[in-house]
């Protein structure tokens, strides 16, 4: 009876860390979506809610970069194989951006290297390395 009650104390804890997992997995592809949305619509300043409050508040955009952020519109979002798991709580993803400046109409890519991280506190995913640099190769 002891083994029985422990065997189903274990297949509950694998259960129960199975689900966890899961919840984990769909928060994740929703974030992710959700933060593609907001960027195709060149919406960066929404985009920092999904910013680590802590990261957020230690590096608060100059005027001077929240006007370049107004000063294009993003052509395209690439999240080619989509995030690699670092760890449980850890994911990396390389997304490419296709970025037209408004005033010249030029057109241009960058590759903005995103980190998230599970949050278990607030149960949610949190990108830990900011907006994308948007100027990144400029003179």
């Amino acid at each position: 009876m002891h083994r029985l009650r422990l065997s189903l104390v274990a297949a509950a804890l694998v259960l129960m860390a199975g689900c966890a997992t899961h919840q984990r997995q769909d928060s994740l592809a929703d974030t992710l979506d959700a933060y593609a949305a907001t960027l195709r619509w060149g919406d960066f300043s929404h985009a920092r809610g999904f910013i680590d409050p802590d990261y957020r508040d230690a590096h608060r955009p100059t005027p001077l970069q929240l006007a370049r952020y107004k000063q294009v519109r993003v052509a395209g979002y690439d999240a080619g194989r989509g995030p690699i798991p670092v760890s449980d709580t850890e994911v990396r993803q390389n997304v490419k951006i296709g970025l037209i400046n408004r005033h010249t109409q030029g057109e241009r890519f960058i590759v903005d290297h995103q980190t998230w991280r599970w949050d278990p506190e607030a149960g949610r995913w949190w990108l830990e390395s900011g907006l994308p640099d948007i100027v990144r190769g400029q003179r």
